[in-house]
């Protein structure tokens, strides 16, 4: 049985302290990219935490009673991209069908997800850390609650600096990587809570 503390410390872990994008650094693509507006960011984030909890419960499940039962387990990042892959165009149907400016503003980077390393990463470090169906699957929602926290930051900050006075050297991407290297710094303040 799973221990709720170990659950939270584990939720407060992966989001805050070893974010996916700060302190690992994957999914930076997206979180460079999309995090020009908070709405645009926010639905990439939400989108993240969709396909992140989903692949790692799914991956979770073909993990343990596939690929471990029939020893197979070598197969496991081919299966895991399949499976990322075939829920990001789960994802993307439905937007398209359902939320239809969401689905326009996130542009190129909705399928995206697909390649998103962060995503494969959850379902390989839940192999990794040998967690259980559930631990893995919160990982997968703090891990990637973690990412939407950090995007819909970043996405807050690009907004007000885009109406200062910012040398011209620093102007587009250099301000927003020195940004997103402050907020790395920043995070670190979180290793404390552990």
């Amino acid at each position: 049985m799973v221990d709720v503390k170990e659950l939270i410390l584990l939720v407060v872990s992966s989001a805050l302290v070893s974010n996916v994008v700060l302190s690992q650094f994957l999914g930076l693509c997206p979180f460079l990219g999309v995090s020009k507006k908070v709405e645009t960011a926010a639905g990439m984030g939400g989108a993240v935490i969709f396909v992140i909890t989903l692949a790692s419960a799914v991956t979770g499940v073909i993990y343990k009673f596939v690929l471990e039962k029939f020893n197979i387990t070598y197969l496991q990042t081919i299966v895991f991209i399949l499976v990322i892959a075939a829920l990001v165009q789960f994802v993307e149907m439905f937007l398209k069908k359902f939320m239809v400016g969401l689905y326009e503003a996130l542009g190129v980077y909705l399928p995206l997800i697909t390649t998103n390393c962060a995503v494969l990463g959850v379902a390989l470090n839940n192999v990794k850390y040998d967690y259980d169906i559930l631990t893995g699957i919160v990982n997968g929602f703090a891990t990637a609650l973690g990412f939407a926290i950090a995007i819909i930051i970043l996405a807050g900050i690009r907004e007000k600096i885009e109406d200062n006075d910012i040398p011209e050297c620093f102007k587009g991407m250099p301000i927003v990587l020195i940004t997103a290297g402050l907020m790395a710094i920043a995070f670190c303040g979180f290793s404390g809570l552990l």
